[in-house]
């Protein structure tokens, strides 16, 4: 049975529990799209990097603990972030009483865990760089995704990695959660219905990561650690704590070799939510500036008959999204930062959007909304063209600032136009045997 007519089975299934029905809850591995015998008609999930974003993004707890889901094997390259992992999915496990206990599996290679029949889904949370080379093997191999921000490290990685999704009518919900809280939602369908007039400007501030140290000395790889599998199809360097250390703050993201800094951090959630408000979630800005171009103090880049995005710069009351029109303005964060939201005029604040205007997805819970995507054949939030074209805007960004020069973008022929340094930069060499597809 393909793909859609498994989320039709398991739709038609919640239905009729909903009338009353009760379903057997052993289902047939050929309704789960996979030979052999399937063990009940949980969505079964392995997990796949778990260090910090695993573990404080709550996608263990979460997978482990869905009525919907159980996780049967978890993945890292680091044995003892593994065991950890294996600990709390089977402690959470020990306690439901909606599923047999079985102890989860343990992989270091990410290759054993997905070409298991009976892994529906994966959940990656892995540093950037290891991002579309396991997804894209996931997706082959007819596995749903759930894959964290940024989806890439390159722009070239990204237009594989959503063509892939295509061809395979694969399920791929990029990490993007900012699109699954009401306040962004509220000020994108604003924006998107005139509510502000035609938006000129937009502000948004995300910081720095501190400069990364490439002098670090070499000290000796910790036993249980499989750093050549860690550095993957990057650059080989001498192993240093500060290189692979998870740190919000700093650790591996400060190395553009693992991801794309700051612009890949907080700005990918926030020129996702800038693409999304403008309606670019299949397009994108044309020229991106360093600072001190067109009189600007700021870096920013431009929409074609759109605003100016202006990256770090000031965004009042400690907001994190500034957008302002020629009718008004909106102010956007998220819950429990400073405002949260607001907006000029302030009756926009509770306004109600009519049914007449233009409608964006309702995801109230972006892990919840990647499910639905499996069960019932409906679109997510977060696909993967969008997750590639967000992505594309956080390359090009950290590509203007790195050669300090204006960068040219047709976002139609995804092609940088102005400057073959800037071009070559779209992609990047890769470690052998570290190949995409391998």
């Amino acid at each position: 049975m393909d793909n859609l007519s498994r989320r039709k089975f398991l739709g038609n299934a919640a239905k009729l529990a909903l009338a009353g029905v009760v379903m057997p809850q052993i289902l047939p591995s050929r309704v789960l799209g996979r030979q052999g015998v399937a063990p009940s008609g949980k969505i079964n999930f392995g997990l796949i990097g778990n260090g910090l974003m695993m573990q404080l993004g709550g996608h263990r707890q979460y997978f482990s603990s869905s009525p919907d889901t159980q996780v049967l094997a978890v993945c890292d390259v680091n044995e003892g972030h593994m065991v950890n992992a294996k600990n709390e999915v089977d402690n959470i496990a020990r306690g439901r009483n909606d599923i047999g206990f079985k102890e989860a599996d343990m992989y270091i290679d990410y290759q054993e865990l997905l070409d298991r029949d009976d892994i529906d889904a994966v959940c990656i949370a892995t540093p950037d760089h290891w991002h579309v080379p396991i997804a894209l093997y996931a997706i082959q191999r007819g596995k749903a995704v759930y894959l964290e921000k940024p989806m890439t490290l390159t722009i070239e990685e990204g237009r594989i990695l959503a063509d892939a999704v295509k061809k395979y009518k694969g399920v791929l919900q990029v990490g993007s959660q900012q699109r699954s809280d009401w306040t962004f939602k509220k000020a994108a369908e604003l924006i998107r219905n005139g509510y502000i007039g035609k938006v000129h400007t937009i502000n948004l501030e995300y910081g720095d990561f501190p400069p990364a140290n490439y002098g670090l000395p070499e000290q000796p790889v910790p036993e249980g650690f499989h750093y050549d599998k860690w550095l993957g199809p990057t650059p080989w360097y001498p192993y240093n704590e500060e290189r692979v250390r998870g740190d919000f703050g700093g650790g591996w993201r400060c190395f553009l070799d693992y991801g794309a800094r700051k612009e890949g951090d907080w700005g990918a959630h926030h020129f996702d939510i800038i693409q999304w408000a403008l309606g670019m979630d299949d397009s994108g800005p044309t020229d991106f500036y360093p600072a001190g171009a067109n009189g600007s103090p700021y870096r920013h880049y431009v929409y074609k008959d759109g605003p100016t995005v202006n990256i770090n710069a000031p965004v009042k009351n400690g907001q994190m999204i500034q957008f302002t029109g020629d009718e008004g303005e909106i102010l956007v964060s998220r819950p429990g930062w400073a405002g949260q939201f607001e907006a000029t005029p302030g009756s926009l604040a509770n306004m109600t959007i009519k049914n007449t205007d233009i409608r964006l997805h309702r995801s109230l819970d972006h892990r919840r909304d990647l499910l639905s995507a499996i069960k019932y054949g409906s679109q997510n939030i977060c696909p993967a063209e969008v997750g590639h074209r967000s992505s594309t805007v956080c390359h090009l960004a950290s590509i203007s600032l790195r050669l300090n020069a204006h960068v040219k973008w047709d976002p139609v022929k995804e092609k940088i136009t102005n400057n073959s340094e800037a071009a070559a930069m779209a992609s990047r060499p890769r470690r052998a045997p570290y190949f995409l597809g391998a």
